[in-house]
């Protein structure tokens, strides 16, 4: 097969390029949550601790947020088709992995390495299309991606059901195989190489503050609920991240090549642009978080029934993504964020309505009504990002938006998920006195653990304890969701007032392709 050299070529074949980057981008999405629905089985089949089933899930997202900007900067530097080349492999690889795993630990040890190829891949797919379609047509590539980046999220929980109704837990992992298959051998062809002309030395040091930063924080961010928000740990861990973050931060403003270029954030552009995307995905993953809980335990409906309830999410990502190019261009970026910031807070504000037996018209409309804000939120947002710095670094910029959805997405789960299981268990704290001791102290738990309870108590007594906790979920769930509401709410009125408001600029120039000759002329920092 013959590889696209040349940039007249690459511009040709841009949209091609873009189709074949998705296969990378859904098996991303969908790896964030098709799991979820599998850690029941996986907990039978391992006989697996509740800690060892959060490090099932959270491995990967902490080797994911802490290698992120590091890859990002290799792809600029090494080229970025080999770094999405090597991504997919490594993906693929680790996904095979489950065919040997034999223990939790091993299943973690894949997660893990999944996380690694899910680094490379990310960052250099949005650099690809930063530099390979022009400023004027970046808009609507980069709303694709966003909604494909997203999708899986939506298909995730219906997609791992249907796996685990047909086939056994190693399905849910190797379902990305032939995906990076295809990815790997069409990349080959359709995606073109570039790199940053000018890398200048390898920034050793920023890079070792930047893993040990992000990594010590998102660490924080998941053992919290556990050990607790005000423990020593955890306030150490916390400050211990704060630290690193600022010596990284102190040494990229020094330093004569610095990995992360810190006069990027003088750009309202691409700071603005990130605080939105970040709400946002706090928002949507600790909303996702508690609502998978309120399906199958509160409603009472299986895993492919709650997985079909939650795939409006991929339909409205993608409309809400793709309408989103044509409403910058009337509107301009602001009023669009804003206004899917805005939406997002008062769809979650409705939870606060709903009841154990919300009818499923309303679920569905809800989920997707959700999705469409969202869209208007990522795909413009992210563009403003990566359209506020130099086509040549568009590798640290993407890594560095995807570190911010990734880290503000834990933390939406951390954060909404204590407040939701803080509020129930007060709430039904009055109902379960008449328990046994272990057994109110387990049902005060989780949902999920008063559903197994009440299973085993006998007639009215069961069905009694059920309801009480199913009512006690959807009140917290509710105030939970809305408060992740009001913090999308606020960040609508900090984007309205802060991010440049004209329309996208067209900016012309030849996309930077092939040997790494020549660059695309890009929006510079600081400029609206």
């Amino acid at each position: 097969m013959t590889t696209v050299r040349t940039a007249s070529e690459a511009y040709a074949m841009r949209w091609t390029t873009l189709a074949v980057l998705s296969l990378s981008l859904i098996i991303i999405g969908l790896d964030n949550t098709i799991l979820n629905v599998a850690l029941p089985t996986l907990q039978e089949e391992f006989d697996a601790s509740a800690s060892g089933l959060q490090w099932m899930v959270d491995s990967y997202l902490l080797v994911f947020a802490g290698l992120l900007l590091v890859f990002g900067t290799l792809g600029d530097r090494l080229g970025r088709k080999r770094a999405l080349q090597a991504g997919v492999s490594i993906f693929g690889l680790a996904s095979l992995g489950a065919l040997i795993a034999d223990s939790a630990g091993q299943v973690i040890a894949v997660r893990a390495l999944m996380g690694v190829g899910a680094a490379l891949i990310m960052p250099a797919t949005l650099s690809i299309i930063a530099n390979v379609f022009p400023a004027e047509e970046r808009g609507k590539a980069i709303g694709i991606w966003a909604a494909l980046a997203a999708i899986g999220i939506g298909l995730g929980p219906l997609a791992g059901g249907l796996l685990l109704e047909w086939f056994d837990w190693s399905s849910v992992f190797l379902v990305n195989v032939p995906f990076a298959l295809a990815a790997l051998l069409l990349g080959i062809r359709w995606v073109p190489e570039s790199r940053d002309p000018r890398p200048g030395s390898f920034d050793l040091t920023g890079a070792a503050l930047s893993t040990a930063a992000f990594g010590v924080l998102v660490y924080a961010v998941i053992e919290a609920p556990d050990e607790g928000w005000l423990s020593g740990l955890t306030l150490g861990m916390f400050a211990a991240s704060a630290v690193l973050l600022g010596v990284f931060l102190w040494w990229e403003a020094r330093t004569a090549e610095p990995m992360l270029d810190v006069s990027f954030f003088r750009s309202a552009r691409f700071s603005v642009g990130t605080v939105a995307v970040s709400v946002a995905f706090f928002a949507l993953l600790g909303g996702i978080f508690a609502l998978t809980q309120y399906l199958q335990f509160a409603h009472g409906y299986s895993a492919i029934e709650a997985g079909a309830l939650m795939s409006p999410l991929a339909l409205g990502l993608v409309m809400g993504a793709g309408s989103s190019n044509g409403a910058v261009d009337r509107l301009g970026t602001a009023r669009v964020v804003a206004t899917g910031l805005a939406g997002i807070a008062a769809v979650l504000a409705l939870t606060l309505l709903w009841q154990p037996d919300t009818s499923s018209l309303w679920l569905v409309a809800w989920f997707f009504a959700l999705a469409v804000s969202m869209g208007w939120v990522m795909a413009p947002a992210t563009d403003a990002v990566v359209g506020a710095v130099p086509a040549a670094r568009s590798g640290v910029a993407s890594a560095m938006n995807t570190v911010a959805r990734m880290v503000s997405g834990a933390l939406g789960v951390a954060v909404v998920g204590s407040l939701v299981n803080s509020l129930y268990s007060d709430d039904l704290s009055d109902s379960v006195g008449a328990l046994p001791p272990a057994a109110k102290d387990a049902a005060k738990e989780s949902i999920g653990a008063a559903s197994g309870i009440a299973a085993q108590l006998p007639g009215d007594a069961g069905s009694w304890l059920l309801a009480a906790a199913s009512d006690a979920f959807v009140s917290a769930m509710g105030i939970g969701l809305t408060v992740g509401g009001a913090l999308a709410a606020v960040a609508a009125l900090v984007v309205a007032r802060l991010l440049p408001g004209s329309a996208r600029r067209a900016t012309t120039g030849a996309a930077h392709v092939g040997s790494g000759e020549g660059a695309r002329v890009a929006d510079q920092p600081g400029m609206p």
